[in-house]
């Protein structure tokens, strides 16, 4: 069986930059152990799949160890080829997921996820072990999806050297930290070491609670924000009622065939 698979870095505006994903468009679902074998292959933080159905498309995502319930950037990727490859003269793109409907716009050169909403409340008994962990003392913990260690400063987010088992033994899908950014709204760093990927490069999913917690502490609706891996990635975010918009740019940077 021959496949096509994309590779699109996510959150970037030249190659090298922002999140890869892997990308392959299906006419049929594959058996699910089949799609973790080929996500284990590729060895990239996130590999999507997706098939048409009716005038959308169902999405579904999988790291090197696990099917996720949410990415961005693989929805991002996903996005960026349908407009430029499959439907050119589409403005929107609708994906059905494990998260529900989710909407992807075109706004120019930047691409517009539209996604759910999910703020994280205050868990100050995580603090210590987050502490342990991350090697420094977070202001204040939010549990969502995800556990959240708030800090005062950009410095301290880029210095910290988190011991990677620790963090998987704390409760969350995954590890955020954030901070006040120095020339945006807020920075942030996100570590899934539990799931295999000890630090991702640019995690849309995480700013479902980001936004959430920086509109309200800024008093802002619209903010922009940077994630500060080594690849890092640029992000124009807002806060909605029930959603959260998250924009990015994205560049395709190979393709081929998967035999498999």
């Amino acid at each position: 069986m021959r496949l096509p698979i994309h590779q699109i870095d996510a959150f970037a505006e030249h190659p090298f930059e922002g999140n890869p994903a892997a990308v392959m468009p299906l006419e049929n679902w594959l058996a699910d152990d089949l799609m973790q074998f080929i996500a284990m292959e590729n060895q990239l933080s996130e590999t999507a799949f997706f098939v048409p159905e009716g005038d959308c498309y169902k999405i579904r995502w999988f790291t090197p160890a696990n099917e996720i319930d949410l990415c961005g950037h693989a929805t991002l990727a996903s996005a960026w080829l349908v407009f430029n490859e499959l439907h050119p003269e589409w403005k929107s793109v609708k994906f059905q997921s494990q998260s529900g409907p989710l909407e992807v716009t075109r706004d120019g050169e930047w691409l517009v996820l539209d996604f759910p909403r999910r703020p994280g409340s205050f868990v100050p008994e995580h603090i210590p072990a987050l502490a342990a962990a991350l090697g420094a003392e977070p202001r204040e913990a939010l549990l969502s999806r995800d556990l959240v260690a708030v800090f005062d400063t950009e410095t301290q987010v880029r210095g910290l050297m988190p011991d990677f088992k620790a963090l998987a033994g704390l409760p969350g899908f995954g590890v955020l930290v954030t901070a006040k950014g120095d020339k945006c709204d807020f920075v942030s760093r996100c570590f899934f070491p539990q799931d295999g990927i000890p630090e991702d490069p640019v995690t849309g999913s995480a700013h479902s609670t980001l936004i959430p917690y920086w509109s309200e502490r800024l008093n802002k609706e619209c903010l922009s924000a940077f994630q500060a891996s080594q690849r890092g990635g640029w992000l124009q975010c807002r806060d909605c009622q029930n959603r959260v918009l998250i924009g990015g740019k994205a560049v395709k940077i190979m393709e081929g065939v998967m035999f498999v």
